[in-house]
């Protein structure tokens, strides 16, 4: 990579953004077959998914690939992320029942790799680890050979929440870092950058044997240096399978985009990352924490 390029990666914007999206960004809009099935799958099964609910630009894509993220513990956040689309409020009670209904549509779906994730439940004694693990026992039960990913929240750091969703025995066990330390206050002031840490060093204590993974999304104002310096980080607590992909601003209440980066960035990084020893980097403007997942895992050797 050239010095020049290397210069501007993650650098604050010398100049306005541009009035429209970069052509890597555009995405055919939804609306296939797949998807108007899956679409009415969800309705019927009163089921939510993260792929509607945060706006991911790859909805599309993923669901006419009969793929979906699936979101338990209701769709209204405890939490309010600068950076994030979903709702945020107090949440109703839990349903009980959903870990059935998410099992009967990963079967429906005939599924060989299922990601199950949540808004952040600080309302409840376990912060929803239970519905967690009981989706993980229905999946397995209903649908055997299925792997599951979870991408969980923080748990504000309980080691009795992370343990009772590890002992349900995921495939891959996933939590966000989002963005760098500095950002942390601004973009996600709920979290903790040194809880994530302690998260993945303590996940992979009890359960070393299931593989870890997280996500990053650039151009909230982070610079190269602080990038890399988090990607040395998750190593040094043996997190296996890095993400990393472009924040797109959901609405102008939303925490302001700093810059784009070019495809030729990310796959700086994704080098940066395998050089370091990670398992596996999906690392490209589109990239989601559970875009291309089923990929992921084949390239992880998982």
């Amino acid at each position: 990579m050239s010095e020049t390029l290397y210069q501007i990666l993650g650098r604050h914007r010398s100049e306005p953004l541009p009035e429209r999206k970069p052509g890597w960004l555009k995405v055919k809009a939804p609306g296939g077959p797949n998807y108007l099935r899956l679409q009415q799958l969800m309705r019927d099964l009163d089921l939510h998914s993260v792929c509607a609910e945060a706006h991911c630009p790859n909805v599309g894509e993923c669901w006419e690939h009969g793929t979906a993220t699936f979101m338990i513990l209701g769709d209204v956040c405890t939490r309010n992320c600068a950076y994030c689309a979903v709702a945020h409020g107090r949440p109703p009670a839990y349903d009980i029942a959903e870990p059935s209904r998410v099992a009967q549509a990963i079967a429906e779906m005939n599924l060989q790799h299922a990601v199950i994730t949540s808004v952040d439940r600080d309302d409840l004694p376990d912060f929803g680890a239970y519905i967690f693990a009981e989706t993980i026992r229905q999946i397995h039960a209903r649908v055997p050979g299925c792997s599951v990913e979870v991408l969980v929240p923080d748990f504000q750091g309980s080691e009795s929440s992370i343990t009772a969703v590890l002992e349900a025995r995921p495939e891959i066990y996933n939590h966000n870092t989002e963005t760098v330390p500095r950002l942390y206050k601004k973009a996600r002031p709920g979290g903790r950058y040194p809880r994530v840490l302690e998260i993945f060093r303590f996940a992979k204590r009890i359960a070393p044997a299931i593989p870890t993974k997280t996500g990053i999304i650039l151009g909230m104002g982070e610079t190269i240096e602080e990038v890399i310096e988090v990607m040395r980080d998750l190593r040094e607590v043996d997190v296996d399978i890095l993400t990393v992909g472009q924040y797109l601003r959901p609405s102008s209440s939303h925490i302001a985009l700093d810059r784009y980066y070019a495809p030729e960035e990310f796959k700086y990084l994704k080098d940066v990352g395998m050089e370091m020893g990670f398992r596996h980097v999906e690392s490209g403007p589109l990239v989601r924490s559970s875009y291309h997942a089923w990929e992921q895992v084949q390239a992880a050797g998982v």
